[in-house]
């Protein structure tokens, strides 16, 4: 049995993983098309209101500051997101149990990959805010190259992250150290992810704390003595109120499924980690359905362009249909609107005309 534990089982399918890990990934039929049908319907929603967001960055130049680009790249991981819980959702119940190791790397390491990249981007973003709000500006003088570069760096440590099981990280050829939320992952695995992922959300929780803390008394300071616009002061505060919220929102969607992994890691038998794994799923589709939300409520200039974007759409798509119509061909029977029947005098010069 110890021999069959330390030998290695890249063909097997992924039913024998679940099996050896003692993981029940059963759906009833019925539950399993809901969920589908309803996950379908958000990841609509998430692929939609985020590609928006994106386009609203590009188009609108009073976006075009790094705040914005490092906001739009964070939607840019929530879009792949709404991609990897699609492809989660038609690969789950029977299914999974089904997939090959490959197949399974794929449909974890997209996950793995947005969530990095979501948290990458959020420890940016206060990076970013904590620079221009300590060197008193809204924005920072972080330049387009700049920028790149980091946006170029969030993706390749968040690849870099989703790939680290398949290369190597993982109980294929230990069955003895394998996860049940992750019958493929090793339990040291899934310690290192949920503890390093903590303690990322505490230093950005307590970075935004001293950021907030410092703009409400610098704010204060700049009402009683300065006579200045009232809403370019408000500006900061708004901008870090937004990144706020966001953060919070991830932290309150993911925090619970970081701390099941732990556990799980932790080997805990008794804490029935696979009873509440259906809901922390759920708990991380609705933050990515959250993030355009906040983002349209809490900025108006954002709001204002989704609405132009959308207009934009349904002019487009009124023009594209009388284009359409106008270019359609006539049939040899049918007449245009313009045209009139010949008349009796035209039919008899006709006749003269052949007489002759």
């Amino acid at each position: 049995m110890d021999q069959q534990n330390r030998s290695c089982h890249y063909n097997e399918s992924m039913g024998f993983f679940y099996n050896k890990s003692g993981a029940d990934d059963k759906w009833d039929n019925a539950q399993l098309i809901l969920v589908q049908v309803v996950g379908s319907l958000f990841c609509c929603f998430i692929l939609v209101s985020n590609a928006m967001v994106i386009a609203a960055v590009i188009t609108n130049k009073r976006f075009h500051y790094p705040f914005y680009y490092l906001l739009s790249n964070l939607a840019a991981a929530d879009f792949l997101a709404g991609i990897a819980y699609v492809y989660l959702m038609f690969n789950t119940g029977e299914v999974s149990r089904k997939l090959t190791v490959k197949g399974y790397f794929i449909r974890q390491g997209l996950l793995d990959i947005s969530l990095s990249a979501s948290l990458a981007n959020l420890l940016v973003i206060a990076l970013e805010r904590y620079i221009s709000i300590m060197n008193c500006k809204v924005h920072s003088n972080l330049t387009k190259r700049r920028v790149t570069l980091l946006i170029v760096l969030v993706w390749a440590i968040s690849i870099l992250m989703g790939a680290v099981p398949s290369l190597g990280w993982n109980c294929i050829c230990n069955l003895s150290d394998c996860s049940q939320l992750a019958p493929l992952f090793s339990r040291s695995y899934l310690i290192f992810w949920s503890v390093s992922n903590l303690v990322v959300f505490l230093v950005m929780v307590a970075i935004y704390t001293r950021i907030y803390i410092y703009v409400k008394r610098k704010t204060a300071m700049l009402s009683s003595n300065t006579s200045g616009s009232i809403n370019r002061k408000r500006t900061p505060i708004k901008l870090i109120k937004t990144v706020m919220v966001v953060l919070g929102a991830f932290v309150i969607c993911w925090t619970p499924g970081l701390v099941v992994l732990l556990l799980d890691g932790l080997n805990c038998t008794s804490c029935n980690v696979m009873k509440s794994k259906r809901w922390l799923l759920l708990l991380a589709v609705l933050n990515s359905v959250m993030n355009p939300c906040i983002y349209s409520y809490k900025d108006d200039e954002m709001w204002a362009t989704f609405k132009n974007l959308l207009r934009c759409i349904g002019n487009g798509t009124r023009r594209q249909r009388s284009t359409k119509a106008n270019a359609r061909p006539l049939s040899s029977g049918q007449d245009t609107g313009n045209s009139q029947p010949p008349s009796e005098e035209a039919k008899n010069d006709d006749q003269d005309r052949i007489k002759t």
